[in-house]
């Protein structure tokens, strides 16, 4: 007997009984985006390898050990997309979308990194990105947390997850900090763990996002990046902070929350949940001057935001806030071999006068009971019974599945606009 092929680790499907709430999720994104007037913007799933080694950096978990990277058939290194700003950036640069212009984008769809599988955590996963290019001022900073401040909302998740924020500041400035943080973590080598000195003198501000509990108290007497922040990158912040306070947007100030890479400047954000354990970042974002000039090597202005899917999937499971439209409303029983072209019939008139109808037409065959069960099986609200009964005598039967109602015979057009008065 051959061995049943299984899906790659890391890599899960999608099953017919999951798919309901991806999809209600997915119409409540694009929803809100657009009526912020956000633009889909559809990006390669593989890029050049050197377009992330530029981008994240050579010397990086992501690129040393994460990357799906290959050599095709003409010898050029590939990898699956880690993430979707580099990709939507090459993308803007390459189609003239920049510079002096101003966009609003966004893209969803799968990312890869090779680590550990856990929960909340996968090979291929799902990620929604936005973008925005052209706007140095604070407000478009606020609108993007208007934004998810608005999803949040509509998902009934808003009491669930809270905002952080932090800025980061000029490169300049992160780096005058820098050596105070060295300076600083030397002093309590001993303390730190091995993944902490690895950083300290490639990566210092990524031990700030430690989450070892032995070293919380050092990292919690370690100097803080604000007090090294300029003039402009302080009223920046304020302006951001201001405006949030006036929106009712609630908020909690994270001195330690960091990005790994150089190219992020001010304001950095996380939306976090006490709800799933230690995979708490459900979206997270921040501004990145910085990436445009690395580059195409002209400044510009950038600030985003990225969402694993699987993470607010699983938050809205937990929370069960969503409610989900039915799969099917309508289920149509056939009966009879008379019965079968006029119940196919009918069902495309149905659909005709009611494009929106859920409807699903047994296929199988059967008694009149094992297809009444599956009718009801497919939580269906009425089930249209044509039978040769039916047929000799022109009418289409209705019977509710969801309450006591009797049966009733329709005129095929009565019955149309029975569904039309529901459904329409």
């Amino acid at each position: 007997m051959a061995k049943t092929i299984q899906a790659i680790r890391g890599m899960h499907d999608v099953l017919p009984e999951q798919t309901p709430l991806w999809q209600a999720v997915e119409a409540t994104i694009r929803e809100v985006l657009s009526a912020y007037g956000y633009s889909e913007i559809r990006l390669p799933i593989v890029e050049k390898t050197e377009l992330f080694k530029r981008s994240i950096g050579e010397v990086t978990d992501i690129v040393e050990k994460e990357m799906y990277t290959f050599d095709d058939r003409n010898g050029e290194s590939l990898t699956l997309r880690p993430e979707g700003t580099a990709g939507c950036l090459r993308a803007s640069l390459e189609h003239g979308l920049l510079p002096n212009q101003s966009h609003r984008l966004w893209y969803y769809g799968p990312m890869y990194r090779h680590e550990r599988p856990q929960k909340g955590r996968y090979r291929q996963f799902i990620q929604l990105g936005v973008e925005t290019y052209g706007m140095p001022g604070p407000e478009i900073d606020a609108e993007l947390l208007l934004i998810m401040e608005r999803l949040w909302q509509k998902l009934g998740l808003r009491a669930h997850v809270r905002l952080e924020l932090n800025s980061l500041g000029t490169l300049a400035e992160r780096a005058v900090y820098r050596e105070q943080l060295v300076t600083y973590f030397e002093t309590h080598s001993q303390q730190l763990d091995d993944d902490s000195k690895r950083r300290l003198h490639t990566n210092p501000l990524r031990i700030l996002d430690s989450k070892n509990p032995a070293l919380t108290e050092v990292i919690a007497n370690a100097p803080v990046l604000f007090d090294y922040l300029g003039e402009d990158s302080k009223a920046h912040f304020t302006a951001v902070t201001d405006l949030l306070t006036h929106l009712g947007i609630a908020y909690q100030i994270n001195p330690r929350l960091v990005r790994g890479l150089d190219y992020y400047s001010k304001t950095v954000f996380e939306w976090v949940t006490e709800q799933l354990g230690a995979q708490g970042t459900v979206c997270a974002g921040g501004r990145y001057d910085g990436l445009i000039e690395q580059l195409s090597g002209k400044t510009g202005h950038a600030i985003g935001f990225a969402m694993g899917m699987e993470r607010l999937l699983a938050l809205l499971e937990n929370q069960n806030t969503l409610a989900l439209a039915k799969p099917v409303q309508v289920y149509l029983v056939r009966v009879g071999e008379q019965a079968q072209r006029p119940g196919l019939y009918f069902a495309e008139r149905l659909r005709d006068a009611i494009p929106h109808l859920k409807l699903q037409v047994n296929m199988e065959g059967g008694s009149f009971k094992s297809q009444f069960k599956k009718a009801d099986k497919s939580g269906a609200d009425y089930a249209i019974i044509v039978g040769d009964d039916e047929v000799a005598q022109g009418v289409i039967s209705i019977k509710s599945l969801r309450d006591e109602q009797g049966q009733r015979a329709l005129t095929d057009a009565e019955a149309i606009r029975f569904f039309q008065q529901l459904y329409l």
